[in-house]
């Protein structure tokens, strides 16, 4: 009995240690979101736009996971798709502040155009927990337009 109980025990403390690991592993990691990024610009060369952004925007489709979602935005600040907020399609967003009056649309942009990629960080509402919380996205030029998908911290 007692080797059983030391055994209880020990199985104990080991997963109250991993217990932080299993609440971050409800929020996507910045390799995870370079990935679904990629996946989603090699998804839209092969496909075409049109038939891209409806994939994007489907909340139950292959490009949403977790905090996890894709998005599509013209250099003009036009919001082209949304995997989150079907509401901000064909709205322009480049005037957008975060919480610390960023411009992070245009900064998005910038990088876009004149990298090609990279990351960004900035403030935006977490679509699971409705908080609003510091965020990088990763961004990636396709033709005239980005692609994005982020990560909450």
């Amino acid at each position: 009995m007692r080797q059983m109980l030391k055994m209880i025990s020990t199985a104990a403390c080991a997963l109250a240690l991993h217990a932080p690991a299993w609440a971050v592993e409800d929020r996507g990691t910045a390799a995870e979101a370079t990935a679904m990024c990629r996946r989603a610009a090699d998804y839209m060369k092969a496909n075409g736009a049109k038939k891209a952004y409806a994939a994007f925007n489907d909340a139950a489709g292959q490009f949403k996971d977790r905090d996890l979602y894709v998005f599509v935005f013209d250099f003009s600040g036009k919001v082209l798709a949304h995997g989150a907020n079907p509401k901000l399609i064909d709205k322009n967003l480049l005037e957008l502040k975060d919480a610390d009056d960023k411009y992070f649309v245009k900064t998005m942009v910038d990088v876009a155009q004149s990298k090609g990629k990279g990351w960004v960080d900035y403030k935006w509402p977490n679509p699971v927990n409705k908080a609003i919380e510091p965020k990088s996205t990763y961004v990636e030029k396709i033709d005239d337009v980005f692609i994005g998908c982020g990560i909450y911290k």
